[in-house]
């Protein structure tokens, strides 16, 4: 049984290692052992490194959008506005969160990016507001 272990003197078991003591002093080295690193990277002029815009390449995939990124982007943005997030478009008496993404959407307001993978590992970002969407769908809503 582990309480024929105990031991009712040093209140523990006996095959517990005893604590190190630790000797006055010790604490101070461990605290102030980071001094020689710098908070922030500076240049060897004394100026910040700025950051740098990635390169605009010549894009790979196509301007359109697919019916599935249609399907999740519709999704999102509908559960979002369900969730009380800012409306881009003006209300003309919509309750429906789906109907009010359908229109932020219509009207290129939908303030996502697209990530499109690619094969060997790289991808492609897209902004909503950069792809067209076909206008079969607009037959379903009820669009223009």
């Amino acid at each position: 049984m582990a309480d024929d272990d105990y031991n009712d003197m040093d209140m523990g078991y006996e095959d517990e290692p005893p604590e190190p003591e630790i000797e006055e002093g010790a604490e101070e080295d461990v605290e102030n052992n980071n001094e020689d690193v710098p908070d922030t990277f500076v240049g060897a002029e004394g100026e910040e490194k700025e950051e740098q815009e990635p390169v605009q390449r010549p894009r790979k995939t196509s301007k359109y959008m697919t019916k599935y990124e249609r399907a999740r982007i519709l999704g999102t943005r509908a559960l979002q506005i369900s969730m009380n997030a800012p409306v881009m478009v003006e209300l003309e008496g919509e309750t429906d969160p789906l109907e009010i993404a359908m229109k932020e959407l219509r009207q290129r307001k939908i303030p996502f990016t697209i990530r499109r993978y690619l094969p060997d590992g790289s991808y492609e970002d897209w902004g909503v507001d950069e792809l067209i969407v076909e206008d079969s769908w607009k037959r379903q809503v009820g669009g223009d």
